[in-house]
């Protein structure tokens, strides 16, 4: 986090001198108006004034202007920059520190604090075009720091421990957005902020006079700590606002759009982190990594393939660059917990108001992208629901069924998407509906057809198998099972089997399929169905991969016919 505090005083600062710079010596004359229409102009507004047989052999257009004269003068005023800007940077950024901080530790403050004697590097500039209104500029930089950087760090068990942050290297672009234009001096209201894109960020964290891996897990919470102030702080969509006139700028502070709905299903295959046992899986999934937007599932003991059916729900900013962020941990009880792996999901992928069902694959890092080793999937549903859409979706229930999101905008009831309120107003009108509203359970009948299996594995010597497949519903843990098969690794049954469910949207159907033996029966397979899309389409047929088997397929015929109970609260 100091970091990227330290990015962002320096590049406003620099950027707002150059600026005023700019325009006194070369537009002092011109009304800012004019100064705004050439801001404005393109590559090929340029090519129209002046066409390109004109143009000197030497002049090329490029998306991304060099700065090399900028760094030129940036190193000869770093040492100044260095020793104003330290004192204030540490003193701004520790509160922010103390957000984030993991619960390991009972304080993270900074011992000592100097950006170091190199200068970071502009590779690149470009001006975006957004409509007129304003003018955004995007700045890329890299910079191989030096800084003197240490954290006093007390755990709470009572070790004080002096961290070192060193060999600090980054990349990344920051947008800086001149908005509104206006006709007077500098000629721009006010400044929006953000760090666009991180390119990299790397960093080693080194106890004064000790070794960091001595605490198990201190290092991994703090660099976490670190990453997510980064991630959540400054990166866009999050931008900060500085008035340069005065005025109301609300309009361009970040607003909640929508809601995310997702449903954690289940994973399988996950790494194993304990030498006696399997390991312990839970997950924490985020939009933004602030503890308190930060939901945590259930802990499954003892299992590598778990399976969790939780419903989370999220506030979304900006859906064309926020992500939906998945960790699986192993949960080691008092000690700190270990990542088992990580997954993103983009929600500019999503599809506003249609369910996504999505298998994710897990990695190490979400940012360094070499990780080749498998450490499992994870299995989610999600679906987008921005605010103010009105009439969009279709109704596969009767009117006022609502419990979640998800049922919401099912079934298009709520007065917060009806209603065509934005940001803060959707969400309090939301809260209301909610505590006003009666609580429904989406209760019916799902009429579960078996028809057959495809290319079983073998499970007696004669390469043979006498398949038969058992249904449960998870929430009930009512079964039915069909009749055997003899001596088939592509059985038919055409068998079917009717649930009474009375939670539609958070239950879901597990199909096992088992070889009978005279003295008992092996595990053949098993997919995991959840219930929201027969509830969508009403019914569906459908070919599905057995887990935990080598090869073979489930063919299903799913029917959903509702019977809503009502229960006032």
């Amino acid at each position: 986090m100091s970091l990227m505090m330290l990015f962002f005083y320096f590049v406003f600062l620099i950027l707002l001198l150059l600026w005023l710079y700019y325009y006194y010596y070369y537009y002092y004359c011109m009304k800012a108006t004019t100064i705004a229409a050439f801001a404005r102009m393109t590559v090929e507004d340029s090519k129209k004034i002046l066409p390109a047989e004109f143009y000197p052999s030497w002049v090329v257009f490029s998306h991304r202007q060099k700065l090399t004269w900028l760094n030129h003068h940036l190193e000869k005023l770093w040492p100044y920059v260095n020793e104003a800007a330290s004192e204030l940077i540490k003193s701004s950024v520790e509160p922010v520190l103390e957000q984030y901080r993991p619960f390991i530790l009972s304080s993270l403050k900074f011992s000592k604090f100097t950006l170091g004697t190199v200068a970071p590097q502009f590779t690149g500039v470009s001006i975006i075009e957004d409509g007129g209104s304003g003018v955004t500029m995007e700045l890329e930089m890299q910079w191989d720091a030096n800084s003197s950087i240490i954290l006093a760090i007390k755990t709470r068990l009572g070790v004080a421990l002096p961290v070192q942050v060193k060999n600090i290297g980054f990349t990344g672009v920051f947008r800086l957005i001149f908005r509104p234009l206006v006709d007077e001096f500098p000629g721009f209201a006010a400044v929006s902020y953000s760090l666009r894109e991180k390119k990299k960020l790397d960093f080693k964290l080194k106890v004064v006079g000790g070794d960091i891996s001595t605490i198990p897990g201190l290092s991994d919470s703090i660099e976490a700590t670190i990453h997510d102030a980064i991630e959540d702080s400054i990166t866009w969509p999050v931008r900060k606002i500085v008035p340069i006139l005065p005025g109301d700028y609300s309009e361009l502070e970040l607003k909640p759009v929508g809601t995310l709905e997702v449903k954690l299903v289940q994973a399988k295959g996950l790494t194993n982190k304990d030498l006696i046992g399997k390991s312990d899986p839970y997950a924490v999934l985020f939009v933004r990594p602030l503890p308190e937007k930060t939901k945590k599932s259930k802990t499954i003991n003892n299992d590598l393939n778990p399976i969790w059916n939780e419903h989370f729900e999220f506030i979304v900013e900006d859906e064309s660059t926020q992500h939906l962020v998945v960790r699986i941990y192993d949960d080691e009880g008092i000690q700190s917990s270990e990542l088992i792996g990580c997954a993103q999901v983009r929600l500019c992928e999503l599809e506003p108001g249609k369910v996504k069902d999505v298998w994710l694959k897990l990695v190490k890092d979400l940012d360094v992208q070499r990780d080749t080793k498998y450490r499992g999937q994870v299995h989610l549903e999600l679906l987008y629901c921005p605010f103010g859409m009105e009439n969009v979706f279709t109704n596969p229930f009767a009117p006022n069924f609502s419990m979640t999101s998800l049922e919401k905008v099912l079934t298009n009831g709520e007065k917060a998407l009806k209603s065509g309120a934005n940001g803060t107003e959707a969400i309090e009108l939301e809260k209301d509906a909610s505590q006003k509203r009666r609580e429904v359970i989406i209760r019916g009948v799902l009429s579960v057809t078996v028809i057959l299996a495809e290319n079983l594995p073998a499970s007696d010597l004669m390469g043979k198998a006498d398949p038969y497949v058992v249904l449960t519903m998870k929430k009930s843990e009512t079964r039915n099972k069909t009749r055997v098969v003899n001596d088939c690794l592509n059985p038919i049954w055409n068998q079917t089997f009717d649930f009474v469910v009375e939670d539609g949207l958070h239950d879901m159907l597990i199909a096992e399929v088992w070889d009978h033996d005279t003295f008992g029966k092996d595990y053949m397979g098993r997919c995991i169905l959840t219930l929201t899309r027969v509830i969508l389409e009403g019914e569906y047929t459908d070919c599905f991969e057995l887990d935990g088997t080598k090869s073979g397929k489930l063919k299903l015929h799913l029917k959903w016919m509702p019977q809503p109970i009502y229960r006032d609260t």
